[in-house]
This record gives C-alpha cells, structure tokens and sequence, in this order.
C-alpha cells in the first residue's frame, strides 16, 4: 500500500511540473510601436522569436506608444499575477509607484532599450544601450571634421524618451561649450519619431531661410525625411554635398546611404537584447544568482559608421534588415 501511495505521489508530482512547464513562465512585455522605425521593428521580431512557449515562456505582448499606456499596460499585468515585467520605457521618469507595487507583489522588472530614471532596487536588472555614449561619439565624430563653423539642423526624437535625452544632450552640451557649434532649428518627429515631421521641420527651415551644413537627426527614419526635403529643395548633401548628414539606428537601407556617400554617418543602436533577458530569467527560474554591476545596467556595445571608411561586409553584419 505504502509503496502504491508512493508512486500515486510520484505520477503526482511528475503530472504537476509538466503543467507548469506546459503552462510557462508568465511574462508580461511592454514594448513601442514597431511601425515607429526600423529598428523598432527589429527589437519587436527578436522578443517575439525570443519568448515562445517552445522557449518555455507564456508571454502577453502589449504595445503602447505613451507613457500613460504603458503605465496602464504593467498595472495590469501586475493585477494578473505575471511573474516578469520586460518593458521598454516611453518615458524615463513617472515609474516609481508601479514599479513599487511589482516589487511589493513579488515580480521582477526587466528594463530594455531604454532606462528609467528610478533607484536600481526597483528592477531586476536592464539591458540597454548608452544613449549618451551614442551622442558623444556621434559629436566626436562631428567634431573630428574640423569645419569652421558647425550650424546644425537638429531633428530630435520623441520628447523625454532616453534615447532622445542622450542624443540631444550630447550636440546640446558641446553647443554650449564652443562658439562654433550652432543649433539653427531645432523640431522633434514626435512619440513616432516621425520621417514626415522631420521632412515637414526641414523645408519650413530652409523656407525661412534658415542654412544650415549639419543635419542631427536622432534616427534613420528623420534623417531620410529631411533629405527628402534637401533634394526637393535642390541642396546637395553627403560626402561630396553642402549638408552633412547623421542619423542613428543603422537600418542597412540606411548604410546603403553611406556607402554610396550620401549620407554621413549613422550610429548603431543595438536592438537585440531578449537572449540576454532569457538568459537571467532562466538563472533565476533556476535558482541561480544574477551577476550584476551594481547599478544593475548591461550596455550593449555599439558602433558609429563613417561614409568614408564603412563597408559591404559592415552592412551585410550590423545593418538592421
């Protein structure tokens, strides 16, 4: 008898861990619109191919392009009990009373992309790029062409976002540092990071006769719009052209761009991040110990690519398809 209830016990236990694996580690993902840029779209594709039930994981994804949305998104996902909270912020501050109910409800939050202005002890860990590192070699570079004066058209991202703190900061404070650099017109393409817009910013510039030998635009998608606008206009840009131009994100359209001594320069912005989320979670499903620097925030390690010296084989390995 003892050695059936045994058994019975066993069968039990066996039927009760297959259910849990069937079921899967609940996540909750909160991500952008992917139609806002290429590379967007690329970081959707890789947490879609990333969180599957053949990986382990019954994953709800939610797009919200506000801040107000995602905040609603992870209340939500909070009073349904998931396990994780993945989420790629809108905007950096305004997180602290959501992220304190995850914490207090025993949930790990994961940030990607982007960070949030919050303390460390809220989340589990990020996985990001350095916005404000992208910015400074982009001015780096910028700088390093010695021109005379640098009067620059500026097309900012979406408001507040990290990526557009980081960008902006970088040609906002060497701006403030050197008499040369000018910013001569400054517009954003909005939460969608807008190419019209950016067209739209560009030819009411350039029709109130504003000139400008730099465009700043702070992602590919921009940068294509307001050289849009330049070749309606007939002003010549690229290596040989009046206009430098510099985008962000290497779309490999947008490498194409440089190859062919169009455009400038783009900085890369990696948008893989999911193998390395999967990879913690499943250290911690496995009872394991994150090894973390203290502020918690994995870099990812990124490029700027030059008109000048950029490649086929650098297309055909950093270009976002």
């Amino acid at each position: 008898m003892k050695k059936i209830l045994a058994l019975v016990l066993a069968l039990v236990m066996v039927l009760c861990a297959a259910s849990a694996l069937a079921d899967g580690i609940k996540v909750g993902i909160i991500n952008l619109d992917p139609s806002e840029s290429g590379y967007r779209q690329a970081n959707v594709a890789d947490l879609n191919a990333t969180f599957t039930a053949e990986n382990g994981y019954d994953a709800t994804f939610v797009t919200a392009p506000t801040a107000d949305k995602q905040l609603e998104a992870a209340q939500g996902f909070i009073t349904a009990g998931v396990k994780y909270i993945l989420v790629s912020a809108a905007e950096t501050t305004g997180w602290d009373e959501v992220l304190e109910a995850a914490k207090e409800a025993g949930i790990g939050v994961f940030l990607f992309d982007r960070l949030i202005d919050c303390s460390s002890d809220l989340f589990t860990a990020a996985v990001v790029s350095d916005m404000p590192a992208e910015g400074e070699k982009a001015v780096a570079w910028l700088e390093s062409l010695g021109l005379e004066k640098y009067d620059v058209l500026h097309i900012q991202g979406q408001l507040g976002s990290a990526a557009q703190l980081g960008r902006s900061g970088a040609l906002a404070d060497k701006c403030a540092a050197d008499d040369k650099w000018t910013i001569v017109h400054e517009g954003t393409g909005g939460d969608s990071w807008s190419e019209d817009e950016a067209h739209a910013i560009a030819l009411a510039a350039i029709d109130a006769g504003k000139t400008f030998n730099v465009v700043y635009a702070e992602n590919d998608g921009m940068a294509r719009g307001v050289v849009t606008a330049l070749d309606e206009k007939g002003i010549t840009h690229g290596v040989n052209g009046d206009v430098i131009i510099m985008g962000f994100d290497c779309n490999a359209w947008a490498l194409e761009k440089l190859l062919a001594g169009e455009w400038n320069y783009d900085g890369q912005c990696s948008p893989f991040q999911a193998a390395v989320i999967d990879g913690m979670i499943k250290k911690l499903e496995a009872g394991e110990a994150l090894e973390l620097p203290d502020d918690k925030i994995i870099y990812n390690e990124e490029k700027g690519f030059d008109a000048t010296t950029i490649t086929q084989e650098d297309i055909d390995t950093y270009g976002l398809k």
